[in-house]
């Protein structure tokens, strides 16, 4: 990509971008809510190491990524890229969780105590301390990872668990919502995300449980009204996936 292209996609980006703010500041009156306190997290997955460049350049300091491997290209690829928070977001194999310290700042699919201590122990190695979210599959999907609402025991060994490793500092939930042609349909999984984790802030008060990673292109907005403190967008401010 050329200086010429680079900067097509910054202006792009930051037409995107001032959209999206508008609805989350939108959705975020409708809900009595501050709209600071929402993050976006551009998840440029499948997008070339240079729009994450354009994306920062055009006011994204949050970028997220599904794979580990592919982050590790982009990164190998941005190594003067300064200012920026790595989310990983996508499902986390077991063993790629020490090349995910490595790459990644906040981790948001932790789907299993088993990962949580694996990913202690390479966090121990690697003389650092984890934010991490709990992934919770609100919809039960038998395709989608996480853990269950119809299992809250699992979940609760889990934090209980996660709170006494002091390499991991537990911040909250995640949900991948399924996907609706109306964003209404998936209110209810936000919702209980939330009660969720109003719930658990009140069993475990020593976690923070600031964050709720809810929310995608197509119902970001109605997630923001339920909660979310941070939405990851890709299609929104990026347009469609390379093929």
């Amino acid at each position: 990509m050329g200086e010429r292209g680079l900067d097509l996609w910054i202006s792009r980006v930051s037409g995107c971008l001032r959209e999206v703010q508008q609805a989350i500041a939108s959705a975020a009156q409708r809900a009595g809510r501050d709209p600071a306190e929402v993050t976006v997290v551009a998840v440029t997955k499948s997008f070339p190491a240079e729009v994450v460049r354009a994306a920062v350049a055009a006011g994204l300091s949050h970028i997220g990524e599904n794979r580990v491997q592919e982050a590790r290209d982009k990164r190998s690829q941005l190594g003067d890229l300064q200012g920026v928070t790595w989310h990983l977001v996508g499902h986390l194999q077991k063993n790629k969780a020490g090349t995910a310290l490595l790459l990644f700042d906040i981790i948001h699919s932790v789907d299993s105590l088993e990962l949580a201590q694996i990913l202690a122990r390479r966090a121990d190695a690697a003389g650092r301390v984890v934010p991490v979210l709990l992934e919770v599959n609100v919809g039960g999907e038998a395709t989608k990872f996480g853990f269950r609402l119809d299992d809250l025991s699992s979940l609760y060994r889990a934090v209980e668990a996660i709170l006494s490793l002091p390499q991991l500092r537990l911040e909250g939930l995640m949900t991948v919502a399924p996907i609706c042609r109306d964003p209404e349909e998936v209110r209810p999984v936000f919702r209980q995300l939330r009660q969720l984790r109003d719930g658990l802030r009140e069993r475990y008060p020593e976690a923070p449980w600031r964050h709720l990673s809810m929310g995608m292109t197509d119902d970001y907005p109605v997630a923001v009204e339920e909660g979310a403190t941070l939405v990851r967008l890709g299609r929104a401010l990026f347009g469609q996936r390379p093929s």
